[in-house]
């Protein structure tokens, strides 16, 4: 074998991986999104050994208390971030909605693949929609976001937090412990128990949050073939229209202590983006929209910032400044 020859050879034994280790939470709806890339890589990469290595987090260990006051959904990704910085893990899926807008140094999002639902999805055995439920109706939720959509759309119902993975709320409604419960509409899909929704909410009512519904592949920014083994699975229309969510956030400090929603639709090759940010108690929120022709990841961001711009010319900051002196809810 000639010298050139031997070097394309060693090219393509280089551009293909024999084996990969995926790092995920152990609920059923994690696993089944690790599951699901697994499934997407082993199909470009037939002759790659791909396991799942599952992890609990210091998010599935804390429940008796909100995201907000206890450290964020960070806290659903560290420990399969030390696991990738440790080398037991080479990459980590995440439903995006949970991945904080800055991710630490060292790490970067290879991949975001094709976004399921991004509605938020009424869940009750009681009640068919949100309007025909009666004053005091108890209703939970994890999310500040879909709080604040309630109170100020529905003042009349109690919202109450709930906390734990998809099973476990289902079962606390199932007891009786709820009258209703609004969950993502994409994880009921994922697991087959698209039954159990009554309603989808629709984003008049309640606007989905950055990155829901889609998922997103964390990776070590120092390997770079990582990134071009993940690069098939990107799905460009999702990721398009979650970097231009996404920025709403970022600007904005977006974190699940701030009652803030962004999401892009696309009509043709139009990417309509619509934001809110608001106090917990919905008496004071801030909306802006925008579109425009979007063909790359710098116009997708652009179109997020300029979002961003309205919502605070509006008074976004000062809403973001009440939040910080009130504290976590």
């Amino acid at each position: 074998m000639t010298s050139a020859s031997s070097s394309s050879a060693a090219a393509v034994a280089r551009s293909t991986p024999s084996r990969l280790v995926i790092a995920s939470r152990e609920s059923r709806l994690a696993m089944w999104q690790a599951e699901h890339v697994r499934a997407a890589l082993q199909q470009y990469y037939p002759a790659c050994d791909v396991s799942i290595m599952g992890m609990t987090t210091r998010g599935d260990q804390i429940l008796d208390r909100t995201l907000s006051k206890v450290g964020g959904k960070g806290l659903f990704v560290k420990e399969l971030e030390v696991a990738m910085a440790e080398g037991r893990a080479d990459l980590a899926v995440h439903s995006l909605k949970d991945v904080p807008m800055e991710l630490p140094e060292g790490f970067a999002l290879a991949a975001v693949m094709e976004r399921e639902d991004p509605r938020d999805a009424l869940v009750s055995a009681q009640f068919g929609s949100l309007e025909e439920m009666p004053a005091g109706t108890v209703v939970g939720t994890s999310s500040l976001r879909r709080e604040a959509a309630l109170r100020c759309r529905f003042p009349h119902l109690v919202i109450k937090p709930l906390r734990g993975n998809l099973d476990t709320r289902l079962g606390k409604l199932d007891r009786g412990e709820y009258g209703a419960i609004i969950l993502a509409a994409a994880g009921l899909k994922r697991l087959g128990l698209g039954d159990r929704i009554r309603a989808l909410i629709g984003a008049e009512t309640s606007l989905p949050a950055a990155g829901q519904g889609a998922l997103g592949i964390e990776i070590p920014a120092n390997r770079p073939e990582l990134a071009e083994w993940l690069a098939p699975l990107n799905h460009l229309p999702t990721l398009l229209a979650v970097s231009a969510e996404r920025m709403v956030s970022r600007r904005l400090g977006g974190s699940c202590q701030v009652p803030l929603a962004a999401h892009a639709r696309w009509q043709d090759a139009t990417l309509r983006l619509d934001a809110f940010v608001a106090l917990p108690d919905g008496t004071r929120q801030v909306h802006a929209e925008s579109a425009g022709s979007v063909d790359s990841l710098a116009g997708a961001e652009a179109l997020g910032s300029a979002v961003a711009d309205d919502l605070l010319a509006q008074g976004a900051d000062a809403v973001l400044a009440a939040l910080a002196t009130a504290g976590p809810a």
